[in-house]
């Protein structure tokens, strides 16, 4: 059976959620200093290895073609070919992080008017999470999606920086304040939690809320939000998420499982969800080797799940049972693990995943090409470079 991405998978378990509104905040203040290109390249957050620019990064010019043809309309649209050709504000995000490390201009731009004319119709600066070509109106739900949020700020933040344009900036600040206000529990007592979404995963929302998902916590881009949104602690929301992934581990395999429980503030897997490590969870070694994280004991249990390759694909572990649940068995997938290994051992990545196949489906095909630009920026040996 052939799945879409992520958020697709998580919006059809949550039919049925009451969701309840978040109270409006005011308008954020404009940056009153932009610091000069680059200021932000150096030591990072604690507990994160040096910040390094995007721009140019991908280093895989036929990759970046092969992927704007199957997948980036003439529109700027992201298609999702997996979940009926519906967009949404992950794949916007990551199409525009991609045009950054591809040093694709005008494609970033085809991208950004699309997403801004699309799916920021909310009356914050928050995206709408899913777009759908044959509906009408094609934004069912306004709900966002913090990953896709963060994702497109991030993106933005690296544009501003790298072509030195200020309105990409800005629009970075703008959502990144959003991002904080309306969907981060920065709480006086205990670490600060990343929702999902503005709705729909609070204590309020849920008997077992608040939930989480550990996948949502990018760490590359906490530290570049905070070159324009510096009056928020994205370094303390980054080592909640690094101490997460050492706790949030369930049963004898210790994996993460999707969509996890955070009540009582010891992390548990949500109920109405199935307990697996799936399509979700797979993105944090992604994330963690993209900050430059390489410490064995954040990647210990993958290591582990991965250290006999398997040609039917990476195993979707049933965390309750032990049992494998399905495969994730497009070849993109298989870079992650690759990455892994490289980010903690040195590694080197196999000739084979070098070269992105050509008929994969958009969620393996985006993985695969940041996992390269992840390897080029940081791990350049893993590469023979």
């Amino acid at each position: 059976m052939m799945f879409g991405s992520p958020r697709a998978i998580a919006a059809s378990l949550l039919l049925g959620l009451t969701l309840a509104p978040v109270q409006a905040t005011a308008e954020p203040a404009p940056i009153e200093a932009r610091p000069a290109a680059g200021a932000t390249v150096g030591k990072a957050a604690s507990g994160t290895a040096e910040t390094l620019p995007m721009l140019n990064s991908l280093g895989h010019a036929a990759a970046w073609r092969s992927y704007k043809a199957r997948f980036v309309t003439d529109q700027g649209r992201v298609v999702d070919t997996a979940n009926g050709r519906i967009s949404h504000s992950e794949s916007q995000g990551y199409g525009l992080l991609l045009a950054v490390a591809a040093g694709d201009r005008d494609t970033f731009q085809r991208i950004w008017n699309w997403t801004r004319a699309n799916l920021m119709v909310r009356d914050d600066a928050l995206l709408a999470w899913r777009w759908e070509p044959d509906k009408r109106p094609a934004v069912a739900d306004m709900n966002d999606a913090t990953d896709g949020d963060i994702l497109v700020a991030w993106a933005l933040v690296e544009a501003g920086e790298g072509w030195a344009d200020e309105g990409y900036r800005l629009a970075a600040r703008r959502i990144a304040v959003d991002v904080a206000r309306r969907t981060v529990l920065f709480r006086t007592e205990g670490p600060p939690l990343l929702l999902p979404a503005m709705s729909g995963f609070s204590a309020e929302d849920r008997p077992d809320g608040p939930v989480i998902n550990l996948s949502y916590w990018i760490f590359p881009a906490f530290p570049r939000l905070a070159a324009v949104a510096p009056e928020f602690d994205w370094d303390r929301l980054g080592a909640t998420g690094r101490d997460l992934v050492l706790r949030a581990r369930f049963g004898e395999a210790k994996l993460p499982t999707e969509w996890i429980s955070m009540r009582g503030g010891q992390p548990q897997p949500a109920s109405g969800f199935p307990p697996h490590f799936s399509y979700n969870a797979v993105r944090l070694p992604l994330y963690l080797a993209m900050a430059g994280i390489g410490e064995r004991r954040y990647y210990e249990p993958l290591l582990a799940l991965w250290s006999e390759p398997d040609p039917a694909g990476l195993p979707i572990i049933d965390t309750e049972s032990g049992s494998v649940a399905g495969r994730m068995a497009e070849p993109g997938y298989a870079i992650i693990p690759a990455l892994a290994a490289c980010a903690v051992t040195g590694a080197p990545l196999p000739a084979g995943l070098q070269d992105p196949a050509a008929d994969e489906n958009y969620y393996p095909a985006t993985l695969h090409l940041l996992a390269l630009t992840a390897a080029n920026m940081r791990y350049r040996p893993c590469l023979g470079r």
